[in-house]
């Protein structure tokens, strides 16, 4: 029983994918993904519970090498490593999961937009991109939440695919890092008030 719902969770995943790469999110329902992977609509729901819940599910199984690799010493994004390095290395590695996957971000981000900032995924996203600008910057200077809330908007499906229409993601690459590198230095740079 269990190998048949790993199986069935698979089948409905790669569907999901390939109907996502073929037609773009605004042609995706939940019957044509149950009849792609050949599993009943009732199966989708019970494992998915909605379009949301499918691409939620899609996004994390997307995301879990990344989501390992923060937690691995001695990975360049691991714990050990400086927090600017491990930020730039958080956001390289995101930009290249934003390449390979620009049609589920898309999706993910219309079927949840309503609560986007709830979504389990950004949440992780968001608190380690905060905890390690904080790590980077512990003298303050820098709203640390919302610095993370801006670089993770780098991701925006849209305005990634009209970044890399010109560069590819050598551009999405080297805009991101330069804007954590302008977040990072102007909390370093004392500012007087007016």
């Amino acid at each position: 029983m269990r190998s048949d719902a790993t199986r069935n969770r698979e089948a409905i995943l790669r569907a999901t994918e390939e109907l996502l790469a073929a037609h773009g999110a605004e042609h995706i329902s939940l019957d044509r993904v149950a009849a792609a992977a050949g599993v009943g609509k009732g199966t989708l729901f019970r494992r998915f519970g909605s379009r949301t819940g499918l691409f939620q599910e899609l996004l994390a199984e997307r995301a879990a090498a990344l989501a390992l690799a923060i937690e691995t010493p001695g990975s360049a994004l691991g714990p050990g490593a400086p927090p600017e390095d491990r930020l730039t290395a958080f956001l390289d590695e995101l930009c290249e999961l934003a390449e390979r996957n620009l049609a589920l971000f898309a999706a993910h981000e219309r079927a949840c937009a309503e609560d986007k900032y709830r979504d389990p995924t950004y949440l992780r996203w968001h608190a380690h991109v905060t905890a390690l600008i904080a790590a980077a910057r512990p003298e303050g200077g820098l709203d640390a939440e919302f610095a993370a809330h801006a670089l993770l908007g780098s991701f925006d499906a849209d305005l990634a695919r009209h970044v890399m229409a010109d560069g590819g993601v050598a551009r999405l690459k080297s805009a991101v890092r330069g804007l954590a590198e302008a977040l990072l230095e102007g909390a370093a740079t004392p500012r007087t008030r007016r």
